[in-house]
């Protein structure tokens, strides 16, 4: 294969609705591109991208596939992404590799949901989008509407590149403007014959010529002052502000396509030659020290790993995108991000699961790796001396929980080393051992997300496992000062065992000073304070313990002993053996003996004295709530409000955003479950959201008593 140079590199995302046809799309691009000799078929089940079994059985894409094709002396890298915001970590990491994106859209239906959400993660980018209007060849095609659609919807710089002219059963012909011909195509699509446009088209093709020239114009300076002066522009002029206004996103070229009878492709692929932006037309990338990357191509050599992926016989691939330099079979790199000396002893790149073995690759392209010891999605690779790291890819946050469990508890281990290897290959699960809810809490994207995890773990691994309802991980806490004092006693035939400890316990708040003053059995007495610990909890808040024993009421090396015993009662709360915060604890009086005070003794005392106090303090349950922004077409607003209301939800205000209205608000986690599912049944799937945790917040009285009510069963049960 010819190794390329990094001007005649394109990288693109396929993005649009699932069943937008991007899949049929890529198989007509490598076939035109002679990468492979017949095009496959969604329902052939023999495409070159879909070619997983989970995708074969649901008949669309789940992963993101990594492709390439060559044409007109040039690479097109090609990433066909999944349609389904379930799987959008496939698009955001495709889209993060890519210079642009060409997002299909069905000529039937229009501006679908899925093309709204793929439109956001290119404008969140900032990577330019090419609009390819697919199935014109459909007899319920109306690329007018559709072309309404995308400029109310989209953008209002929506601009027509082509137009058809026999749409619907039969089409063949397109008007293109940029060129002014008529392309005109065979029953079996392929290369277009290129003809004058007949009269009948002359009046509207010479009108959206005027429109596109216009349009370029606006995007350089230059172009305008020569516009104005000559009224018009030449076509290299054209083309020159229409990659200009492509690549800053003034620009939304549209273009029409069959993907299914490869009519239009061959001219998509030219238009993507030769006005797409490539790596050297986009913002270079920023490292961690705050350095810009130019793509040099006598730079040091430097990559990042963008995909991984697991494949029978072959094991993990690593998929990236050369920043700088070249990189070469049998080169030695470093991974910046933990140090391992990694030797590149084999370069691919990738159509599908087909990985042709090549020489090197230039910056600017794509390829994979194998047999690398230590790297993953995320790493960098840089050659020894550059020790920096890329920012790389920002996966969306979780929005869906369920706790996992084998059938079989022989299956244990091996359900542990599965889940690691199904997030290598898709980083927006995450796996959350909890040893505090005792489950293994899965995070997730949505319930399709999470099914389609199970299905692997059934049908790939091999291990059968339910899915439970995610405990929440309550907090316990206090809300009154509270006293309390414990003796442990303990007489079996030689030492004995004897602990004595007298204990007050107050909330904590940050800031706040220990008090000098407490009310023992209802009289106001001094207290000392001649040490203290303040102890940051791994599970949040703090325990401030405070020695306040005068006169050797108890020896110093047992104060230890006592916080141990609190500790192990700060892990498992009275209430519904939750994790404690946000106490403070005054040691101040006890009793030794001489002969059998010891560690455990006053161990024991500590922790049953803290606990006495802690069912007398008002102890309160803690939630986790969390900051949840949705956004929402306007008409639906009213609906969702209600719905978070009826979460316990708080609405903390309102903005519009290019159509949509963006919903800020704090929801308990215990009222989220399932909301993806909900959010999607009430909005008809146009509403996306996220969710990031922000603090713990007290449960309401009614709610506390249902919680610790179910914890009591459900521990009768046990």
């Amino acid at each position: 294969m010819k190794t390329y140079q990094a001007e005649q590199i394109k990288n693109i995302a396929l993005l649009g609705n699932s069943g937008s046809g991007k899949t049929t799309l890529a198989e007509a691009m490598l076939f035109n591109g002679g990468i492979i000799e017949r095009r496959g078929t969604i329902e052939g089940i023999n495409t070159v991208s879909d070619y997983h079994p989970i995708e074969h059985e649901n008949r669309n894409s789940i992963y993101s596939t990594v492709l390439y094709t060559e044409f007109l002396n040039n690479k097109i890298n090609i990433f066909d992404t999944p349609g389904l915001d379930d799987f959008s970590g496939g698009v955001i990491s495709s889209l993060f590799a890519s210079d642009a994106a060409v997002m299909t859209i069905n000529v039937q239906n229009g501006v679908e949901v899925g093309t709204e959400i793929h439109f956001r993660h290119a404008e969140k980018d900032h990577k330019p989008v090419i609009l390819a209007v697919n199935g014109l060849d459909h007899e319920k095609a109306n690329f007018e509407k559709t072309l309404e659609m995308l400029k109310e919807r989209l953008s209002s710089n929506i601009v027509l590149i082509q137009y058809p002219v026999n749409e619907g059963v039969g089409f063949n012909s397109i008007i293109d403007v940029l060129k002014m011909k008529m392309l005109r195509y065979s029953k079996d699509g392929g290369k277009a014959e290129i003809v004058d446009i007949p009269a009948d088209q002359a009046g509207k093709a010479a009108e959206l010529r005027g429109a596109l020239v216009e349009k370029a114009a606006e995007s350089d300076e230059a172009l305008m002052e020569l516009f104005f002066s000559n009224d018009n522009l030449s076509e290299d002029e054209i083309k020159k502000g229409i990659a200009k206004g492509i690549a800053t996103r003034g620009m939304f070229p549209v273009l029409c396509v069959s993907s299914k009878n490869n009519i239009g492709v061959d001219r998509l692929m030219e238009f993507i030659i030769n006005e797409s932006p490539s790596i050297a037309d986009m913002p270079a990338p920023i490292n961690n020290k705050g350095v810009e990357i130019k793509p040099n191509p006598a730079g040091p050599s430097s990559v990042y790993v963008f995909k991984s992926s697991i494949e029978e016989h072959i094991g993990e691939i690593n998929y990236f995108r050369v920043y700088s330099g070249k990189i070469t079979e049998n080169l030695d790199v470093v991974n910046s991000n933990n140090g391992t000396k990694e030797r590149l002893s084999q370069l691919y790149v990738s159509a599908g699961k087909v990985r042709t073995r090549v020489p090197e690759l230039n910056v600017g392209d794509i390829g994979a790796f194998v047999k690398l010891k230590n790297t993953k999605t995320g790493h960098t690779l840089n050659v020894p001396g550059n020790d920096w790291k890329y920012e790389g890819v920002k996966f969306p946050e979780p929005k869906y929980r369920v706790a996992i469990k084998a059938q079989s508890e022989s299956d244990d281990e091996k359900l542990g080393e599965s889940l690691n290897k199904i997030h290598l290959e898709d980083p927006t699960i995450i796996i959350e051992y909890s040893k505090e809810l005792k489950q293994i809490i899965i995070h997730g994207q949505g319930e399709y997300h999470l099914n389609i995890m199970k299905w692997h773990l059934d049908n790939i691994y091999k291990i059968h496992t339910n899915f439970n309802t995610p405990k929440i991980p309550y907090r316990e806490t206090i809300t009154k000062s509270a006293q309390a004092d414990y003796r442990h006693r303990k007489q079996s035939g030689g030492a004995g065992q004897f602990g004595e400890v007298h204990m007050i316990i107050e909330p904590f708040e940050e800031g706040s000073k220990e008090a000098t003053m407490q009310k023992i059995n209802g009289k106001d007495v001094k207290i000392a304070v001649r040490d203290k610990e303040e102890i940051v909890l791994p599970w949040g808040g703090k325990l401030v313990y405070v020695n306040s024993i005068v006169g050797g009421a108890i020896d110093a090396r047992f104060m230890p002993a006592i916080l141990k015993g609190i500790m192990e009662k700060m892990e498992i709360g009275p209430l519904t053996g939750s994790y404690a915060r946000d106490i403070r604890v005054y040691v101040y009086d006890g009793k030794m003996h001489p002969v059998d005070s010891n560690e455990i003794s006053f161990r024991l005392a500590g922790r049953n004295a803290f606990s006495q106090a802690f069912k007398i303090a008002g102890p309160k349950l803690m939630e986790p709530v969390y900051d949840v922004e949705i956004m929402v077409p306007s008409d639906r607003m009213g609906d969702v409000i209600s719905d978070l209301q009826g979460r316990r939800g708080m609405v903390l205000g309102m903005a519009s955003e290019k159509r949509f209205e963006v919903i800020k608000a704090k929801v308990p986690l215990a009222e989220m479950n399932k909301y993806s599912t909900a959010l999607s049944s009430i909005t008809g799937g146009r509403a996306m959201y996220s969710m990031k945790f922000a603090e713990y917040a007290q449960v309401p009285g009614d709610v506390q008593d249902s919680v610790i009510k179910a914890y009591s069963e459900e521990e009768e049960e046990e």
